[in-house]
Parts: structure tokens; C-alpha cells; sequence
């Protein structure tokens, strides 16, 4: 029995991500996620300008003029969200955690999937596989998803990322649409992620926070990683910690941009200190430029 504020919560997601996806995303995204490949649907006369490549050479043979053959898009797609629920999720230095913002974002990217009529998938995963959600159509089935993000308790809390992308293929044999959801604060899965790359359209999406990246000089803090529980007093303050940790980060983005590079692999940042529509709809926007 799922308590009645998960509940409430599912619906507060849902009118919070509407507005968006009726008014801007479920457009953009049906711009830049193409369909599967193309179905035949019916032959016609030749018109001037036409592609002489469309030309049904058996048809012009019987009818003694030239008809072209005619395709429609194969739309429907599978999108997969592949969401870290690691205990990292668990921070945020301002208003909002990043594991809120990150099941925002899966609600925007879910009804704007169901919006176009495509299959919605889910696995949440941290250092082990939480939860598979095989995909399915429609409105029901993704609130059924945005439960699953908000209800379920992990029992892992570390981030094994090449796990949750070979499990991923195991599942999914056909092409998707795959976002992967996470920090990317683990390492190591640099083979997995190419791999799902070349199988999938395979988009990466990075949550972070300010306090990740910089911490404030407030003389003696008490740190946790949330992952492994290790704690550590630091004193903050000192100019030396505060440059070796600057240069712990900056070397922990460079190489997660590099396999993201590497990859050629999409990566869209997201920061809880900014609102998220507006580097997803960048996103889009660029993405679709790529393609015309």
C-alpha cells in the first residue's frame, strides 16, 4: 500500500512538470528523438522536384508513368531512464536536493515521451540494480514511474554506473532513447557507456550542487561522503585544503568529460542552484540544429 503522501507527491510532480511539457517540451523532443526508421505507405504520380531515388521502377513499368514510393515515419520509441539513486542524491546546499530535482526531470522527460505516444522504461540503480520498470505506454504507467522515483528505498548506497549500463543492455535489445541520470561521481564505466552509445541514442544527464564544487570558508566542517559514511574534520578555512580540493574536483570533472567525449555521448548539466527547464530546452535547441 503506497502511502497517501507519495501519492500526493506524484500529483504535485505531475502539475508542476504539466505546464512544461504541454507548452514547450513534448514539441522539441518530438523534433529531436526520430523514430525507428521508416514504413512504406503508398506509391503516387511523380511530381516535378520529387527524388528520382523514390521511384518504383515496377509500378512505372506496368503503368507506363513514373510513380514514386511514399514513407511515414516510424515513431514510436522506447525511452529508458537510468536513474542513480545513490545516497550523493542526498545533498543539496540550497533549496532542493539533487535527487528532487533529478525525478523532475525524469517526469518532464516521461510525459513528454507518453505526450508522442512512446514506450517509457525505468532502472534505478546504485551500486546494484534497485529496480527494472519494463516499458510501456501512457499516462497511467508513467505515474506508476514517478511513484517507483519517489517511493522506493534503495539498499545500496554507493554508484556502480557500468553495472546499471550492462544491465541495461541485457533488458533493452532494441534501439532507445536512453538518459542517464546521475552525478557520474563514479568511475570506470567508460566501456560500458561507448557501448551503450553505439546501441542506443544515449543521453547523459549530470546533476550537481554549488557545495559540491566549492566549499565556504567557515574555519572547522565536519564532512561526510555519503556513500561510504567516512567522515573527516577539516578545517575549511585553510587556503592549501581549499586548493587541493578545487583541484579534486576539477580533475573529477575532466575525466567524466573526457568519457563523455570519448563516448560521444550528449551530456546536459543540471545545477540545483538553476532552473532545469532552461538547460534542457538549450539542449534541445542545439541538438536539434545538429540534425537539420
Amino acid at each position: 500500500m503506497i502511502p497517501r503522501e507519495i501519492l500526493r507527491q506524484v500529483r504535485r510532480v505531475e502539475i508542476a512538470t504539466r505546464g512544461l511539457v504541454n507548452d514547450v517540451f513534448s514539441g522539441e523532443y518530438h523534433s529531436v528523438f526520430k523514430g525507428r526508421g521508416m514504413n512504406f505507405a503508398e506509391v503516387r504520380e511523380y511530381q516535378h522536384g520529387d527524388d528520382i531515388r523514390a521511384i518504383d521502377w515496377n509500378v512505372t513499368a506496368r503503368t507506363g508513368a513514373p510513380f514514386i514510393k511514399v514513407f511515414d515515419e516510424e515513431r514510436e520509441l522506447t525511452v529508458m531512464l537510468v536513474v542513480d539513486v545513490s545516497a550523493s542524491g542526498d545533498f543539496g546546499s540550497r533549496s532542493r536536493m539533487k535527487g528532487e530535482v533529478a525525478v523532475e526531470i525524469c517526469a518532464v522527460l516521461a510525459f513528454s515521451a507518453t505526450t508522442n505516444n512512446d514506450k517509457v522504461g525505468l532502472i534505478i540503480f546504485s551500486d546494484r540494480i534497485e529496480k527494472f520498470v519494463p516499458p510501456r505506454k501512457g499516462r497511467r504507467h508513467v505515474l506508476r514511474v514517478l511513484r517507483e522515483l519517489l517511493y522506493f528505498k534503495p539498499e545500496g548506497r554507493g554508484t556502480d554506473i557500468a553495472g546499471a549500463l550492462e544491465y541495461l543492455a541485457r533488458v533493452v535489445r532494441r534501439r532507445a532513447v536512453v538518459f542517464v541520470v546521475s552525478d557520474f561521481l563514479g568511475d570506470r564505466y567508460e566501456k560500458a557507456l561507448a557501448v551503450a552509445g553505439r546501441r542506443h541514442d544515449t543521453v547523459a544527464i549530470r546533476m550537481s550542487d554549488p557545495g559540491e564544487r566549492r566549499l565556504p570558508a567557515v574555519g572547522f566542517l565536519e564532512l561526510e561522503d555519503a556513500e561510504t559514511g567516512e567522515q573527516l574534520t577539516v578545517d575549511v578555512s585553510d587556503p592549501a585544503f581549499r586548493a587541493a580540493f578545487d583541484a579534486d574536483v576539477a580533475a573529477q570533472l575532466a575525466a567524466s568529460d573526457k568519457q563523455f567525449r570519448k563516448t560521444r555521448v550528449d551530456v546536459v548539466e543540471i545545477t540545483t542552484d538553476e532552473p532545469y527547464a532552461d538547460r534542457l530546452m538549450r539542449f534541445f535547441r542545439q541538438r536539434a540544429k545538429r540534425l537539420r
